[in-house]
């Protein structure tokens, strides 16, 4: 039986689509379909239940260490109430997940973990990261998670707030009562605007969702599914571990050195120099699809040279819903990875070109 966050009757009620993802009861999609939801979280607030994610905490005074020898980025010397993105690798420097380390002391550190892997990870992290100074509780059954995104989530948020999480800098958090309710607000996200990650314990959640949704709706936002989840974060060139990582390819060939210290010893930081040293050879690249071709690429087309054989691998396609067209990445031989190169995608049999882009597709105006 596919797990259920403890939103799930309040999905039901809103006439979500519910789909099984990763063993879980999801809304795919609400009424005003994935289109209008996608464009409501970049032009005010989307609202996403991401209660499904995994969540622990390490904890002992071994905890600083435990962390810096498990996490590719600069993790444990991060000043308390930093969140860092950083990788988890194996010895041969394949992606175990990518996850996101929430510094509350050198004792204590919160973890959030993709949804799909928290066995996985967890396991990892008591294989390599627990002894008898550094604990992990896992906390993921007892814990929701909501995400609130967009132009006018910051100041939606800080209103509710008991505290000034607006003046929270991005990759930060803080204790806060929102809406009444205790939680742990981090300016994070996974759709390439502003906004908060809002961590409650899960009996909270339903009320905590009720009055965000209450909020949204007068500023144009609403409730928002894993469909447009998937096409805010590609416009924004956020990877999706079991599509663009996973245990066969490297952060360095996925475009994450910036957050792989290899100055530092980490699991996997030997083989990754290595791989740094010799040189990639094969890269994930970004890449829209020419507009007269009337395709989309989807994850497992091949990429194809002159003759029609496989040269590499796409990994994430779709629309632009914000930025027009039909984009996607992939993974391509090294040579092939510069900016304006052409690449042919079999899109079922037919071949389609695109050109190899530099950067996010999206890129939201700073304010």
């Amino acid at each position: 039986m596919a797990k259920r966050t403890p939103l799930y009757d309040v999905h039901r009620e809103l006439g979500a689509r519910i789909v099984d993802f990763g063993g879980w009861d999801m809304p795919l999609s609400y009424p005003p379909g994935t289109i209008k939801e996608h464009k409501a979280t970049r032009e005010a607030v989307g609202l996403f239940d991401v209660s499904h994610m995994g969540e622990c905490i390490l904890r002992g005074p071994g905890a600083r260490r435990a962390v810096d020898h498990v996490t590719s980025n600069a993790v444990a010397g991060a000043p308390v109430g930093k969140a860092v993105y950083t990788l988890l690798c194996h010895a041969s420097g394949g992606v175990v997940d990518d996850c996101i380390f929430y510094k509350r002391s050198d004792d204590e550190y919160f973890v959030i973990v993709n949804a799909s892997n928290t066995a996985k990870d967890f396991a990892y992290l008591r294989d390599h990261a627990t002894s008898v100074d550094c604990g992990l509780d896992d906390i993921s059954d007892v814990t929701a998670l909501i995400a609130v995104q967009g132009p006018k989530a910051v100041a939606m948020v800080d209103g509710l707030a008991d505290a000034r999480v607006g003046e929270l800098p991005t990759f930060s958090f803080r204790r806060a009562q929102v809406c009444g309710i205790d939680c742990m607000v981090a300016r994070t996200g996974y759709t390439g605007e502003d906004g908060f990650e809002l961590a409650c314990a899960a009996p909270d959640a339903v009320a905590l969702w009720g009055a965000l949704v209450d909020a949204a709706r007068p500023l144009g936002g609403m409730p928002v599914g894993l469909a447009a989840r998937d096409t805010l974060r590609l416009e924004a060139k956020l990877p999706l571990y079991g599509n663009d990582l996973d245990d066969d390819h490297s952060p360095l060939e996925a475009g994450l050195g910036w957050a792989v210290k290899l100055d530092r010893e980490f699991i996997g930081a030997a083989a990754l120099r290595s791989q740094k040293a010799a040189g990639l050879r094969r890269q994930l690249v970004g890449f829209r699809i020419a507009d007269d071709a009337r395709a989309i690429a989807r994850h497992g087309y091949a990429i194809v040279d002159a003759a029609g054989a496989a040269v590499g691998v796409v990994t994430s396609g779709g629309p632009g819903i914000s930025v027009g067209g039909a984009i996607g990445l992939g993974y391509v031989p090294a040579a092939l990875a510069a900016p304006g190169t052409t690449l042919t995608i079999d899109c079922r049999g037919k071949p389609t070109p695109a050109t190899v882009v530099s950067g996010k597709f999206y890129k939201r105006a700073q304010s």
